[in-house]
Parts: structure tokens; sequence; C-alpha cells
């Protein structure tokens, strides 16, 4: 029972220590969305329409962001920083659509042309 005694204080200031390091220790991290707004510019984000309008939308997330660091808010600018990251990777996933609907559209003209090319003209055969 003395050793309980002595280990439940010892217990409690130990978590409180440990509790106040974590939360005094908020660190912003803007490189996960600026990596995302990197990648949708390298994905050609800018030239599809839909892509472009959240590719948009992230840099100035990222500016709000910075703005929120420099006052203080880190809460909120940590927020924004996710919302940015998630509109440039929504920008990615739009500009590789339109790419694969590009690509689609292109091979099926190119079915279609060598069908086209390939046909052979069918002389005395009845039916």
């Amino acid at each position: 029972m003395r050793h309980l005694n002595m280990i439940l204080p010892a217990g409690i200031v130990l978590l409180t220590a440990v509790l106040a390091g974590c939360g005094s220790t908020q660190v912003i991290n803007k490189d996960a969305s600026m990596s995302a707004i990197s990648a949708a510019e390298e994905a050609g984000a800018s030239k599809v329409p839909s892509a472009s309008l959240y590719l948009q939308l992230a840099k100035e997330e990222l500016e709000n962001a910075k703005g929120l660091v420099s006052k203080g808010d880190k809460d909120q600018a940590e927020s924004m920083l996710l919302r940015a990251q998630a509109d440039a990777e929504l920008a990615i996933a739009l500009s590789h659509g339109d790419a694969d609907k590009t690509e689609a559209a292109q091979a099926i003209e190119r079915v279609r042309q060598l069908r086209q090319d390939n046909q052979i003209p069918q002389k005395g055969i009845s039916q």
C-alpha cells in the first residue's frame, strides 16, 4: 500500500508533464500542401478547367494559412493547410481523369481509323 501512495503522485506528475509538453509544441507543416500544389501543377491541372479551379483554391488557402500563422492562429492555419492539400489532390485527380478521357477518345479514333483502313473489298462473295 505504501508503494501505491508513492507511485500514484509520481504518475500524475509524469502524465501532466507529458500532456503539457504535447500541447505546447504544435508545429505547422506546410510542406505537404506545397508538395500537393506542385504536383497538381506538374499534372497539368491549370489546363483542365475543373482542376484549375481547385488548384487556385489550394493556392489561396495556402496563402490564407500563412497569414493565420503570422497572426498566431495555429489551429486555423493547420485546418487551412489541410484544405489546401485536399483541394490540390482533387485537382490532380481531375487532371488525371481528363487526361484519361482524352487518351481514351484518341484510342477510339485510332481503332475507327484502323477498321476503315483495313476494310477489304469483298468481290464475288454471295450471301
